[in-house]
């Protein structure tokens, strides 16, 4: 009896995506699924909301990410005062040519770190929007594109509210994914220490890559193979969130866009070249359960967005038998 060998992603791929992880990981201690959900929404085209409480890595994820991808990185401070243009740029008169041009904001870089996005007004959070949705930004009636591969990394604090602005459904919606971090393990804590006893691991952070490494990514990404009925079951588990008697709102198609591509970065950091419905099920919750609008009563009673995701993978069949038929047309 022969066996047909799993279809892989090419070596120059894989090796890359080793890289990647390995340099992150220098710095980001005993968090590799989180920073593999980073990259899966990197390789995605895609935006994370970093969303944990203070000292736990978030800033650090976004800076090590950059550094290691030789991405230009910038940093917004979000805060009550933060007004649009401090985000997209403004048009200011040149005296010497007569005319006015335009001074580039801090979206205008690859990765852009919002940190603590909730801290500023919905009027200022809604800046970013275009260049999330778009990939450019329109100033004065005048569009500017932005540079490729481009990023969002937002941070936010869960548990502290006072002189926050909750992010409104349009610009959750455009977040890719919503991770976190946690608190370390006691040993990863004592490494950490170690690490920063005498210097910051980031300080001697190179980039092991270059972005237009990250492009081709991208790009080899979006051919990975995903059959039909893998779709199909995508669109039943958001389907599930949308008639969940404790949802006012489900997610949305853009939802299941990004689950789709997501799942397949998730294909191709298993070093396959097609998806299955685990690589679905692996990054469902943080693709969608942010994008979940609960009931007032579902609310009350402490329900949580994630557990709404959680009992739609439960309910929605997985294509079992056309499982096989899913890796044998791929390895066709």
């Amino acid at each position: 009896m022969t066996t047909t060998a799993e279809p892989s992603v090419t070596h120059e791929h894989a090796d890359t995506i080793d890289r990647i992880v390995g340099n992150v990981g220098r710095v980001i201690i005993g968090k590799d699924p989180a920073v593999r959900l980073a990259l899966v929404a990197l390789f995605s085209k895609g935006h994370i909301l970093v969303e944990d409480v203070p000292g736990v890595g978030k800033t650090m994820l976004a800076r090590s990410i950059a550094i290691t991808t030789g991405c230009d990185f910038k940093r917004v401070q979000f805060t009550p005062d933060l007004l649009p243009s401090d985000v997209t740029g403004a048009s200011v008169y040149n005296q010497q040519i007569g005319q006015f041009e335009y001074r580039p904001g801090p979206v205008m870089a690859q990765i852009v770190l919002a940190d603590e996005i909730n801290r500023a007004t919905p009027k200022t959070q809604s800046a970013l929007l275009e260049a999330m949705g778009e990939q450019q930004v329109t100033v004065d009636g005048i569009t500017h594109a932005l540079p490729s591969p481009f990023m969002v990394i937002a941070t936010q604090n869960p548990i502290e509210y006072e002189g926050t602005f909750p992010l409104p459904e349009a610009q959750l919606d455009r977040f890719f994914m919503r991770i976190s971090l946690g608190y370390p393990e006691p040993r990863e804590e004592v490494s950490i220490m170690d690490g920063r006893e005498a210097t910051d691991p980031i300080d001697l952070l190179q980039s092991s890559t270059n972005p237009s490494d990250i492009i081709a990514l991208q790009q080899y990404s979006d051919s990975i193979y995903i059959d039909e009925l893998v779709k199909e079951y995508i669109v039943e588990i958001s389907n599930a969130t949308r008639s969940h008697p404790d949802t006012t709102l489900g997610v949305s198609p853009r939802a299941s866009i990004n689950l789709m591509k997501g799942a397949k970065a998730f294909a191709m950091l298993q070093n396959r070249d097609y998806v299955i419905p685990d690589d679905v099920k692996a990054i469902a919750v943080p693709v969608m359960a942010h994008r979940v609008l609960l009931s007032p009563s579902a609310r009350m009673r402490g329900v949580n967005q994630s557990a709404i995701v959680a009992e739609a993978l439960e309910q929605v069949p997985v294509p079992g038998a056309a499982g096989g038929r899913v890796a044998a047309d791929a390895t066709a």
